[in-house]
């Protein structure tokens, strides 16, 4: 059997190879986890999944073995990655591998599940226990399964997650309140989890500090006031709640992550800080004034906001590459609007002459200070692009300051909030778990 099982490695020789190891029960599933377990074997995972799942038990007992006798960390994972694929046709064998006296195969079993569509009423909950392992890796792993099956049978494993909150195992306790908040948020915590939560917020906000925003994508409202309360209002934000800059950021930060692509999710929320350095700052997706959803409601607003404030003004910033907007309102009117994202539709944006610190920026490059989009060489199109997908911060710094460099330095005043937007309100808030 040794020399079939290599043979699964071997483009010319694997099919025939494949035909007689799947009748071959144990002994085949022996030999092809020994493969798998040689580093130097030309067999992979992928090649030998198909027939390990076509012998059934016996081959996922050998992978278990497998995983035990697996010396090095390469052996282990080509092992683990055939055991984990194995599919929902092991599902039952996966929940009893979940109590295994091994770390190692509790952990493995737990993927398996998580990889397993439709894994259903009968194994998720089986994970319960796992969420009070000993093994702080293997409890996580717990919880990441819960939370990404535990869509599937939410009206099921809630009851059995607030009824551990209630009574225990107190070893379980922690992780059920973090898979009951990612499942259903807030609706579905007991009250007193939200009590203590609130209690937590009480506590932490007298000594909390500014702390600079450091998402991937930034989005945010600027106005030269300290008049939280007004600014919420012509905003039309609605049910302000007290947190902390960690949660504040936090909240927002897994907002643009995690909402599902064409969903609202990323609109619903907004984190208004308390006045700093005599600016409120209003950050979240919702403030983006390049988005095509939302542009033309920012500006808006902006224009709004700098009715009553004397100024106002919106940004974007990709910090990993993703480009820079900018839009700069005063006294109800705008004075610039500029994107550049590296969308086709950028130009349509631009509005107003560019600000004193864009002409200074361009002398620098050595390119015209006032410039014709249209009639601009495609090499200075170029160089003013990448230049200006990192200007966001510079401008708002220049003009004011920026939520990306406030510190624990900065002059706070007042209680930041997380409030809804019409899109909140309408649709509701994504659900998940926060740093607070």
């Amino acid at each position: 059997m040794n020399g079939l099982a290599r043979d699964l490695g071997c483009p010319d020789r694997c099919a025939a190879a494949a035909e007689v190891l799947a009748r071959g029960g144990e002994v085949a599933a022996e030999a092809i986890v020994r493969e798998l377990a040689d580093v130097s074997s030309p067999v992979q995972w992928l090649d030998a999944l198909p027939v390990l799942q076509r012998i059934g038990g016996a081959a996922f007992d050998c992978l278990v073995q497998g995983l035990l006798d697996a010396s090095r960390g390469e052996a282990r994972d080509r092992v683990g990655l055939a055991f984990t694929w194995l599919g929902a046709g092991f599902l039952d064998q996966y929940v009893t591998a979940t109590s295994h006296t091994s770390a190692f195969v509790r952990g493995q079993a737990v993927v398996g599940i998580r990889r397993c569509d439709g894994a259903g009423v009968s194994a998720v909950p089986a994970m319960l226990p796992l969420l009070g392992d000993v093994d702080p890796e293997i409890a996580q792993e717990a919880q990441d399964t819960l939370e990404i099956r535990g869509k599937e049978i939410e009206a099921d494993l809630v009851p059995l997650l607030q009824q551990i909150r209630r009574a225990g195992p107190g070893r379980q306790r922690a992780r059920a309140l973090a898979v009951l908040a990612a499942l259903g948020g807030e609706a579905v915590l007991p009250a007193q989890d939200v009590a203590a939560v609130e209690r937590l917020i009480r506590v932490k906000l007298p000594d909390d500090r500014p702390t600079a925003s450091g998402a991937c994508w930034n989005h945010w409202i600027a106005v030269p006031s300290g008049d939280q309360a007004g600014i919420i209002s012509i905003l039309g934000l609605t049910d302000p709640r007290p947190v902390t800059f960690a949660l504040g950021n936090d909240i927002v930060d897994s907002d643009g992550h995690d909402a599902e692509p064409g969903s609202h999710g990323r609109f619903t929320r907004v984190f208004v800080t308390p006045e700093l350095d005599g600016w409120t700052f209003v950050l979240g997706a919702w403030c983006n004034p390049c988005h095509a959803e939302r542009s033309q409601d920012v500006l808006n607003l902006c224009t709004l906001l700098s009715s009553r404030y004397g100024r106002a003004e919106a940004y974007y910033y990709g910090a990993q590459g993703d480009g820079s907007a900018w839009l700069v309102t005063e006294h109800g009117k705008v004075i610039r609007r500029y994107s550049e994202t590296g969308e086709g539709e950028d130009h349509l944006l631009t509005l107003g002459d560019p600000l004193p610190f864009e002409q200074t920026r361009r002398e620098e490059l050595g390119l015209q200070p006032v410039w014709d989009a249209a009639l601009e060489s495609e090499d200075d199109a170029d160089e003013w692009q990448w230049a200006a997908f990192e200007l966001a911060p510079q401008i708002a710094q220049h003009l004011g300051t920026s939520p990306l460099r406030i510190g624990s330095e900065t002059t706070s005043r007042g209680v930041g909030v997380i409030a809804l937007t019409p899109y909140g309100v309408a649709h509701g808030v994504p659900t998940g778990t926060y740093c607070i």
